[in-house]
């Protein structure tokens, strides 16, 4: 089952991230608001959201090279 088998990946690097303590890292904890969103309606919408920059200007000039998966401005 494909969505089994993501699920385990999910865990491993959830182990692998609090085993090197990086628990911290804004990535990490994006991931892990996104994940309580599996409990919502519209999940996959929701889930979307979670991981993305809610503003609405775009930024002058790229601060990196690519894409973090995360917004690293987000409230805490």
């Amino acid at each position: 089952m494909e969505a089994r088998a993501k699920l385990i990946d999910i865990a491993a690097f959830m182990d692998r991230v609090e085993r090197d303590g990086l628990t911290e890292d804004f990535r990490y904890q994006a991931l892990i608001d996104a994940l309580k969103e599996l409990d919502t309606e519209e999940r996959a919408k929701n889930v979307l959201l979670a991981l993305s920059d809610p503003t609405e200007e775009p930024i002058e000039a790229a601060t990196t090279k690519a894409a973090c998966g995360a917004w690293p401005e987000k409230p805490r």
